[in-house]
């Protein structure tokens, strides 16, 4: 893997051809997207790491002098992908996104819409619920108190389906890795901003957008993503059984299928 360095985040950027900009979420990595890859053999794959999420913890977007007093946001986010992009020059891209990462994508579509040719969302999310926004605050002071390593564990646990748990303990490691690596006031500071985010308004995304849930996400439910699909003018919504909220490390194999048809369909 060779990291690209773009405003002290890291990018992995491997392949050719049209652009595919993916979003991590919460206590995500560019590596949430490595099952994908297989799927993408004609295109140039840009995995950046989001401000205060894994390599990317000295993001200058946490700097005490940025506009925003290094405070992230999911604006401070939408910022930070439309620096990537301008960087490496993309004009448009597929845009790919997980949890979190699915309402900052949507915001970009809003935001820059010529810049965005589809959205994939896998395990969407339109907003938190106000229970959902008190837990991402109390989260957020949980982990600067004690560390990322009970979160890790719990938050995981919770994340993945039963099947999940109790038969690919490759799948709970990987997840419960990737929460416990990260630096705890860079994920402190993306709760809060998860914590105060809102809906994007759906109904000015044209793209075409695939969304993809697990029928046993506890996170955020497949309702969720079906209720968003009806605010879109161009949605699909596919369901996969005994798949929690982390399907591109549940079900690899269907979500490279959905990918590439869904991409093959909007070429």
């Amino acid at each position: 893997m060779s990291v690209t360095w773009i405003d002290k985040m890291a990018v992995d950027v491997r392949g050719e051809g049209r652009d595919v900009l993916f979003v991590h979420g919460l206590g995500g990595s560019l590596n949430t997207w490595t099952p994908l890859l297989p799927a993408l053999g004609r295109f140039r794959c840009i995995r950046p790491e989001l401000p205060g999420a894994a390599r990317s913890a000295r993001a200058y977007a946490l700097g005490e002098a940025t506009p925003h007093q290094g405070r992230l946001s999911t604006a401070v986010h939408v910022d930070a992908l439309l620096r990537i992009c301008d960087a490496l020059r993309v004009d448009a891209a597929h845009v790919i996104g997980h949890s979190y990462g699915t309402l900052i994508a949507q915001h970009l579509a809003v935001r820059e819409p010529a810049r965005v040719r589809s959205l994939a969302l896998f395990g969407a999310l339109a907003e938190p619920a106000p229970a959902a926004r008190d837990a991402m605050r109390a989260r957020a002071a949980t982990v600067r108190a004690q560390g990322m390593l009970e979160v890790a564990e719990a938050t995981s646990n919770a994340a993945l389906s039963a099947h999940t748990r109790d038969n690919d303990a490759l799948a709970v490691a990987f997840v419960r890795e990737s929460l416990a690596a990260h630096d705890a006031e860079g994920y402190a500071r993306n709760c809060l901003a998860l914590a105060e985010s809102q809906a994007a308004p759906a109904e000015q995304i044209r793209c075409p957008v695939l969304i993809v849930g697990g029928d046993d996400d506890g996170v955020t439910p497949l309702s969720v993503g079906r209720q968003l699909a009806a605010r879109l003018a161009d949605a699909r919504v596919h369901a996969l059984p005994r798949c929690g909220h982390w399907p591109t490390v549940e079900r690899p194999a269907e979500c490279q299928r959905l990918l590439r048809e869904f991409l093959e369909r909007i070429r």
